[in-house]
């Protein structure tokens, strides 16, 4: 007795869900990428504590060795809060939204990184962080 033997179907595995996935991964990667900036103040920062980065439109202030500030590379005139509230309102606009990113110099005295704080807090910008060095351990 002769068995007929059913003819196998072909088995093809459909990869467009495959190809979907990895163009959303791709574009996810392309617009969560970061971009080194580089700053014309010639600062030391500290080390950094954790791997965390912030990405967005930010505010700069950069405080050198000997207490004076830059706004977004522009050196302030006045190291008051009066001198610092008014660059910060000048470049921000209405915007309070804006990152204020603090890079202050390892031998800044900690009073013009208290005054820049103070000034940020009292124009309403809440989203304050400091910029530091990864270690290169």
């Amino acid at each position: 007795m002769k068995f007929r033997q059913r003819p196998q179907p072909d088995l093809d595995v459909n990869i467009t869900p495959l190809i979907d996935i990895v163009f959303l991964l791709l574009i996810f990667f392309m617009v969560s990428t970061t971009f080194k900036q580089d700053f014309e103040v010639s600062i030391d920062l500290p080390k950094a504590s954790s791997d965390e980065r912030l990405v967005d439109k930010t505010l700069n202030i950069a405080i050198d060795p000997k207490g004076t500030y830059f706004v977004n590379n522009e050196k302030l005139e006045s190291a008051d809060v009066a001198g610092l509230k008014k660059a910060l309102q000048k470049i921000a606009g209405g915007n309070r939204k804006l990152a204020v990113i603090i890079r202050a110099d390892g031998q800044t005295p900690h009073q013009a990184v208290i005054r820049a704080m103070d000034a940020a807090r009292q124009l309403g910008f809440s989203r304050l962080t400091f910029a530091t060095q990864q270690d290169t351990e």
